[in-house]
């Protein structure tokens, strides 16, 4: 019987989820390069990659075998919580002395527990709905909008926050400190959750199934291990513009033309628009995947990769900001149409007592391997193409910023006509078969 409450109850986790997130992920970059560690921005975000190819596998593990997935959730953000704390507390105490060796690691090791709880509170969110007689594909997405709305609320806060010296949280440790606050009061929120219990089975097991192997298997349907390939390589664009768009918004303040324009002064209120877009294009996933296919869908997400980079480079906080306003409207269909799309047909295409496994095993090609590669990759490119600047006592990332952004956007495209040609999507297959069967 459907429940109301647990659908908002579904919403407060999912605002909370992403909130944490939106604290740090699209405003990290520009704390570093003040730091004095911008040429090491890629290892930070690079990290999130290398933890998601092993820890959300392995905390999927412990949620489908050992304990209720609510209260590993809890577990993971409270370890995540403290250390991101611990990060914030040493950027405050260190000063403008920060050292890479302190930082990286705690902020590591918060990110390491942080990232498998994406795709777990997934897995929550679809075993309570379920539970409660909801369709995931039609009432899941509603759910999940307030994770971005919860994402771009502390992307607003960090961006329009001051210390007392009236610098914003956005360029200082103070990110760290309100996202390790909200995974601490996620952590007792979702100890709350309605249970999610462990599903126990009588049958006889081989190492495979007890060690949660199992979503692997996925990888011997053709179709399945095309798909995870290409989440992977698709995976590399993910985090490029949360690691080096605020940096590259705020370098125009280092140009006199650009001073002072409300883009260059905000950047992330203004890459918060690309927030508001992914909102709107989460609404959009049940009626384009129910129409499309995952094929055209995954499709349509690559494309639009290939405008988010290219409208980057081509555009200005001045004359040309409405190509940065339109790279972030194009951001909402190139994330959601991939990330929550891929999650929902990972979700239908596998059985229940493996669904927290394989969410882990997605996330692990898209957020693990690919954007791993994806941030080294990037670092490399942004390192070439651009170098550090000081202009009146602030440091900022100056250089071909445009080149950059337009390899980015060729990667895209590669990727983007390689999918067309070699995927298959299963919807149009079983057509074709059913057709066939037929006799028409």
């Amino acid at each position: 019987m459907k429940s109301r409450s647990v659908r908002i109850r579904l919403i407060i986790m999912n605002f909370l989820q992403f909130a944490i997130w939106g604290a740090y992920l699209t405003s990290m970059g520009n704390y570093l390069g003040k730091a004095g560690l911008a040429e090491n921005i890629g290892w930070f975000y690079s990290m999130q990659g290398i933890v998601s190819i092993f820890m959300p596998a392995l905390i999927g593990i412990v949620a489908d075998k050992l304990m209720p997935a609510q209260k590993v959730l809890s577990l993971c953000h409270g370890i995540a919580g403290v250390a991101m704390l611990a990060a914030g507390y040493y950027g405050m105490t260190a000063g403008p002395s920060v050292e890479f060796g302190v930082l990286f690691p705690l902020y590591a090791l918060s990110v390491a527990f942080f990232m498998p709880t994406i795709a777990l509170s997934n897995s929550v969110a679809y075993t309570v709905l379920e539970d409660n007689g909801y369709d995931t594909v039609k009432d899941f997405p509603p759910i999940r909008v307030f994770g971005t709305i919860g994402f771009i609320c502390s992307m607003l806060f960090v961006n329009f926050m001051r210390d007392a010296d009236g610098v914003q949280f956005q360029s200082t440790y103070n990110q760290f400190l309100t996202s390790g606050v909200l995974g601490l009061v996620l952590m007792f929120y979702a100890f709350t959750l309605p249970n999610c219990p462990v599903k126990a089975s009588r049958e006889k097991k081989g190492v495979a199934d007890a060690l949660g192997l199992k979503a692997f298997t996925l990888f011997k349907d053709r179709n399945m291990a095309t798909f995870f390939i290409f989440s992977m390589l698709l995976g590399v664009a993910l985090q490029i513009t949360n690691g080096y768009a605020n940096p590259f918004i705020t370098s125009f303040k280092a140009i006199p033309e650009y001073l002072g324009t409300f883009g260059a002064e905000n950047a992330n209120a203004l890459i918060s628009i690309s927030q508001v877009s992914e909102t709107l294009g989460i609404l959009l996933i049940p009626f384009v995947m129910k129409r499309f296919g995952i094929k055209k869908v995954m499709l349509i997400a690559m494309i639009a990769w290939v405008f988010r980079f290219g409208l980057f480079g081509a555009g200005n906080p001045g004359p040309g900001v409405w190509m940065f306003i339109l790279s972030m409207i194009v951001y909402g269909v190139a994330f959601d149409f991939f990330n929550i799309s891929g999650s929902l047909y990972v979700n239908d295409r596998t059985t229940e007592d493996i669904r927290s496994s394989a969410q882990g095993l997605f996330m692990l090609m898209t957020n693990g391997v690919g954007a791993s590669i994806g941030m080294i990759g990037a670092q490399a490119v942004v390192n070439h193409f651009t170098y550090p600047a000081e202009v009146d006592g602030i440091i900022y990332t100056v250089g071909n910023w445009s080149a950059a952004w337009y390899v980015f956007a060729g990667y895209a495209l590669v990727v983007a006509i390689l999918f067309a040609l070699i995927f298959k999507d299963p919807g149009a297959e079983k057509a074709k078969a059913g057709a066939g069967a037929s006799g028409k």
